[in-house]
């Protein structure tokens, strides 16, 4: 495996930029962040750095925390089932690859720009860009993403995963809070979800998937009301067909001159630190 490092050593804190194959990491000594970038450069490691292990579950190109934006019917199956207009950052269910036209790396940051696959009929859609912003800050990956428009069909105010995350089958207990008192440290709401598809609305905009200690990785999406998500049988792994999934949910149509920019904001540790690190960034302000 070809590997390359390089290291800067600002004060008390190690950041890295490694790259190994398809793979390009972002290292703080305290967490690594991982893209594929042959799938659209895709998050699809992220774990403590100390461990080498990996919490996110990346079985095929719509198994990343990536982009997946939602149309009209059009026609399109996938795998026999009629399907809908659904860019996704990493590729199509049989395997075509998005196309990457733009990657940055620094030992701070990750940039990426891409034209992504319709899932289902994995085609190139010419007509979308695909923009993801990565850094880290301590524990915390900052995520900034970008989808523009530029056809002209006018599709219908849908159901938009914000984004979609799929994590290690091994984190099977999806918590988050449902409470009417958000950021109170009120109970968290713990489940094992099941297959297929379930929903909540969550009052805190976060979830986290965790192991019987109570330790995992949890997502944040600002602004996200709803939430989807299901856990699918299979072999436990970065690689294994079985994933434990979810995704914060925001309505909205895909018209001529859409261009829209979200930040989430990614973690690993205990329910409580979790919480607490998404509490003091949840009033954070858009990226520009």
């Amino acid at each position: 495996m070809f590997l390359k490092r390089l290291c800067l050593l600002p004060l008390l804190c190690l950041s890295c930029l490694v790259q190994a194959d398809d793979w390009v990491y972002l290292d703080n000594g305290i967490v690594r962040l991982g893209v594929h970038t042959n799938s659209g450069a895709c998050i699809g490691f992220f774990g403590e750095s100390r461990s080498g292990r990996n919490l996110l579950n990346h079985w095929d190109e719509g198994r990343f925390v990536q982009q997946s934006w939602y149309g009209n019917r059009d026609g399109s199956l996938w795998n026999k089932k009629p399907w809908k207009w659904n860019p996704v950052q990493g590729g199509s269910w049989k395997g075509a690859k998005s196309r990457l036209l733009q990657f940055h790396a620094t030992d701070t940051n990750l940039f990426a720009r891409v034209i992504p696959r319709h899932w289902a009929a994995g085609t190139l859609l010419t007509n979308v860009i695909m923009e993801s912003s990565i850094k880290l800050d301590q524990a915390v990956a900052e995520i900034a993403f970008r989808m523009k428009y530029s056809g002209q069909t006018r599709h219908d105010h849908t159901q938009q995963e914000f984004p979609a995350v799929f994590v290690d089958a091994a984190l099977k207990r999806l918590v988050y809070y449902r409470g009417d008192r958000p950021w109170s440290n009120g109970p968290v709401h713990k489940r094992i979800p099941g297959w297929p598809n379930q929903s909540d609305q969550p009052t805190e905009p976060w979830a986290a998937y965790v192991n019987d200690n109570n330790w995992g990785i949890g997502l944040m999406s600002p602004g996200s009301t709803h939430m989807t998500f299901y856990r699918f049988g299979g072999p436990s792994g970065s690689g294994g067909s079985g994933c434990s999934y979810f995704a914060p949910i925001q309505w909205h149509a895909i018209t001529p001159g859409f261009d829209l920019t979200y930040r989430v904001y990614l973690t690993i540790g205990t329910v409580e630190e979790i919480r607490e690190r998404f509490r003091t960034r949840r009033n954070l302000p858009l990226p520009e």
